[in-house]
C-alpha cells in the first residue's frame, strides 16, 4: 500500500482509522472520495471501501461528508464501482 497517500478518519464512535486513498472521481456532479481502512501493520483486513461526498473549502482545505441519501449513495458506488471495473482491467497481465 505504499503507493498510496493515507489520511486518518475519526468515525462516529471516536475510532481513528488511517485509510488509504483508492481515488476521487466524480459522480451526478458531485466529487466523492473511495477511502480503504488499513490495519496498524499497513493493510486491509476485509475489504470495506468507504466513499464520502469530497469538498475542497475556500481555503482548498478537503473536507469529507456522509452520503445520508440512499439514492446518492447508490449512484456514487455505481461510480466507484466502473472506476473499479477500468483498474481491474488495467492490472491484467498481457496474454
Amino acid at each position: 500500500m505504499d503507493e498510496y497517500m493515507t489520511v486518518e478518519l475519526t468515525l462516529e464512535n471516536d475510532e481513528v482509522v488511517t485509510c488509504a486513498i483508492l481515488t476521487l472521481f466524480e459522480a451526478a456532479e458531485k466529487e466523492y472520495i473511495a477511502l480503504l481502512p488499513l490495519n496498524e501493520d499497513g493493510n486491509t483486513e476485509d475489504g470495506d471501501v468507504y466513499l464520502y461526498r469530497y469538498i475542497e473549502t475556500a481555503d482548498g482545505e478537503p473536507e469529507l461528508e456522509n452520503i445520508e441519501d440512499d439514492e446518492e449513495y447508490e449512484i456514487a458506488a455505481d461510480a466507484f464501482d466502473e472506476w473499479m471495473d477500468t483498474q481491474e482491467f488495467d492490472e491484467l497481465p498481457d496474454e
